[in-house]
């Protein structure tokens, strides 16, 4: 029996079995076992060549993938966005491969990559090129949802549940759980809060089930069974995602208010051009990037090259990203901006600097 088969006997077993207090740690058992054939399935190949055009270099300061059914607008808003022509059609599964295109904000080169639409099933290999494109998606830092208004509820229930099969958790963060293996000694787990969702016996059993005997958890988190599962597998992504709904030029105002009111979502026309600059600062927001300008002594800053980092970067950072060598003869900074208690502020390594700050390091 094949993985594919295996997958569908667990999902038809936990379909047919009654949720309740009895049956909740065969659930856990099921949910693991899923998980772990999952994973499985997403392993790379070993006969057989690479889906053309997949192997596409991550390059620029961040990338966003646009996911999407076929025919959603994706090549339009890639064409819209970028100098990237990317085929565009009424026709379904017109883009056959991952295509990338730069967009130039704010000093940053941010990759995108139109992604060949996704139909239900991909994440088991249905469709074309499905597996490749899920997994091209996780190497995102932000994710676009591409959604038909008209269609929208179950396009962007399939879209998330075929993400959430290869591993991709959308606008989560990690558990606070860390797992420490070790050679003897057995399971051991302590807990800094009460856990109300998980008891010992659902712990062994998962751990069990992935062959962990010797091993220390530490939570400091009430998590669910799905997010201890996400742990001990241990290859999962958490990625920010933005809902884009496209085509609201074939809606009512008071449709396309209730589509913009909802959490991480933009609306947009691409064939009419509406909210697209709009769309730029809040992809440019989500992704947590910031502009740090840099200055020697006695001259005025560089302001038409910044350095692009990301949200909780350091003087340390900064300085790694000028040169290799300036972290060790580091003396002291002088910050000017937002950061700044005072301008100019003399600061050391630990600094957290913000978007736009001036920084000039002596050595």
């Amino acid at each position: 029996m094949g993985i594919q088969e295996k997958i569908k006997d667990i999902e038809d077993e936990m379909a047919r079995t009654q949720k309740n207090k009895a049956t909740e740690h065969h659930f856990g058992l099921m949910k693991a076992r899923l998980a772990r054939l999952r994973a499985q399935l997403l392993e790379p190949q070993t006969k057989g060549g690479k889906g053309e055009g997949f192997e596409v270099q991550k390059s620029g300061d961040a990338r966003v993938c646009i996911v999407g059914f076929p025919s959603v607008g994706k090549s339009t808003m890639l064409t819209k966005l970028t100098e990237t022509a990317s085929e565009i059609s009424a026709v379904e599964f017109t883009t056959l491969s991952c295509i990338p295109g730069v967009l130039r904000y704010k000093g940053a080169n941010i990759q995108l990559l139109d992604t060949p639409g996704i139909i239900e099933g991909a994440s088991q290999g249905k469709g074309r090129h499905g597996r490749q494109v899920l997994a091209t998606v996780r190497t995102a830092d932000l994710i676009v949802i591409m959604l038909d208004p008209t269609r929208e509820e179950a396009q962007k229930r399939v879209l998330e549940r075929e993400l959430e099969a290869v591993g991709v958790r959308l606008n989560k963060q990690p558990p606070d759980v860390t797992l420490k293996m070790k050679a003897t000694g057995g399971v051991s787990y302590t807990s800094t809060l009460p856990l109300t969702q998980l008891d010992d016996k659902m712990i062994r059993l998962i751990l069990h089930e992935y062959k962990i005997h010797n091993v220390d958890i530490l939570f400091r988190e009430d998590i669910s069974v799905d997010q201890f599962i996400d742990v001990v597998e241990g290859k999962r992504s958490y990625i920010r995602c933005l809902y884009v709904y496209n085509k609201i030029d074939r809606l009512t105002l008071e449709e396309v208010e209730k589509f913009a009111e909802r959490d991480n979502t933009v609306v947009i026309s691409c064939e009419m051009d509406l909210n697209l600059e709009y769309l730029v600062e809040v992809i440019w927001q989500y992704l947590n990037l910031v502009r740090v300008y840099t200055k020697k002594r006695g001259e005025p800053p560089s302001l038409h090259d910044p350095l692009i980092m990301r949200q909780g970067t350091t003087i340390g950072d900064v300085c790694d990203a000028v040169h290799r060598d300036m972290r060790e003869q580091f003396k002291y900074a002088h910050v000017w901006g937002t950061s700044a208690k005072h301008i100019p502020q003399r600061v050391g390594l630990t600094h957290l600097v913000e978007d736009e700050d001036c920084v000039e390091v002596h050595i």
